[in-house]
């Protein structure tokens, strides 16, 4: 994980039926069914992937950096191994820093190829060492995940695709690479992209991103079933891949298990380990080895990895909907009055949907100051957005649902913005509502 970029930047039960479902699972094409259960992932086979990209460091200088022979070689490492399970694989080359780096891209065939769901994880580490809490768990949990895809022989919903990215220490460069090369067209096509970033960290914290709502749930339900209690990520926030999709409109989620900051006394007895101790000591050191991962985080992180492609990429897909859009700039007063940008639906019968989906592109240099509402033709408001002094992050490029089924569809809705704090500025980009 690279944290210097910016400055705001039960679930395992019935394991044997879930892989007989997978396996027998019908294609794309056939009527919409309930999502799949995830099998478990074997944490032997994601410490067997941990322990090579350490072999690969220790025969290339102690570290898998941009632009050094041992990150050429994990890519290959990754590469051969999703090659051999049936992947469409692709290195993508950019430059950063004077060297060449790489992406690995990996699709599994079959699925709606107008609905992408994409798990990655960066695979560089810094120089300073391996890199094995960060990001090896991240990029083995994703591989072995995409070779359960395999064994399954899942048949999903919506196109499932893989990413290892190269040089996030220093930037996020690799996947900004990626996004921007991506056309707008094939960019919409994106239902979500996962990010997994230090997710073994020797003194765990379970953390989850909050960017957007369903995927968010998603991994508070599996957690819920381990009995397991999470918190919102914030030490990463914006200062992981996640972020070159986010800032493009992509919906975002993931996982953390915390980097240098300290566990807290109540984050202790919630989840055991050492209060008063950072997450992880060797965080961008180089005692980040093998030795530095705790084994009971990475086993439960590696299943909601699968648990949150099979139920994401395997649920019914529906028709994108008909959009309405207002692409007026509106500026936000800084710890001023709301201010409201209007869009007008005609020609609709009936109410609006039980899932009104309201695309909201705010640019805003604190977007913890920024309250969000959409506010339907009879001035019923409901709240997309709080609040947090602690989202320290850029940008309000998301995409909320809103069980509107009350409402009448036609009239005038509005989305209304308010600024509640100083100091930070922005507007109201655009939005659309979507049925």
């Amino acid at each position: 994980m690279n944290l210097s970029t910016s400055r705001r930047t039960a679930a395992a039960a019935v394991l044997a039926l879930a892989g007989l479902l997978a396996a027998t699972a019908p294609s794309a094409s056939a009527a919409p069914r309930a999502a799949l259960a995830a099998p478990d992932i074997p944490i032997a086979n994601v410490k067997a992937h941990l322990n090579q990209l350490q072999s690969i460091a220790t025969a290339n200088g102690g570290n898998r950096a941009h632009g050094r022979p041992g990150y050429k070689a994990s890519i290959d490492y990754v590469k051969a191994k999703l090659d051999a399970a049936g992947f469409t694989t692709s290195v993508q080359q950019f430059t950063s820093s004077g060297a060449t780096g790489y992406n690995l891209i990996a699709d599994w065939p079959g699925g709606d190829a107008n609905q992408v769901l994409m798990a990655g994880a960066h695979l560089d580490s810094v120089t300073s060492g391996a890199g094995i809490n960060d990001n090896g768990t991240g990029s083995a949990a994703v591989l072995e995940t995409a070779l359960a895809v395999s064994r399954a022989q899942l048949k999903p919903t919506k196109h499932l695709r893989f990413g290892w990215w190269g040089a996030e220490e220093l930037g996020l460069v690799g996947s900004k690479y990626y996004v921007n090369q991506l056309p707008s067209t094939e960019r919409t096509k994106f239902s979500g992209y996962l990010n997994f970033d230090m997710i073994g960290s020797p003194n765990p914290g379970y953390f989850v991103y909050d960017d957007d709502p369903a995927i968010e749930k998603t991994f508070k339900d599996f957690y819920t079933g381990l009995g397991v209690p999470t918190e919102i990520e914030t030490e990463g926030d914006g200062r992981s891949d996640h972020a070159s999709f986010k800032n493009v409109g992509i919906p975002v989620g993931g996982l953390f298990t915390g980097a240098s900051r300290t566990k807290s006394s109540a984050q202790a007895q919630k989840w055991g380990g050492t209060a008063g101790q950072a997450f992880d000591r060797c965080y961008h050191s180089s005692c980040d080895t093998t030795a530095n991962i705790n084994d009971t985080a990475l086993d439960r992180n590696s299943d909601a990895i699968a648990h949150a492609i099979w139920t994401l990429g395997t649920e019914p897909t529906t028709p994108p909907g008909e959009s309405t859009e207002n692409t007026t700039d509106v500026a936000i007063p800084d710890n001023g009055a709301a201010v409201t940008s209007p869009v007008t639906i005609a020609g609709r019968t009936g109410n609006a949907p039980t899932a009104l989906k309201v695309g909201v592109d705010v640019k805003h240099t604190w977007r913890g100051d920024v309250v969000l509402d959409l506010v339907a033709p009879d001035g019923t408001a409901y709240r997309l957005k709080d609040s947090s002094s602690n989202d320290s992050a850029d940008n309000v490029i998301t995409t909320y649902t809103v069980n509107a089924s009350s409402e009448p569809a036609n009239g005038i809705w509005k989305l209304r913005a308010q600024d509640v704090a100083a100091q930070d500025t922005g507007y109201i980009d655009s939005w659309k509502l979507t049925f």
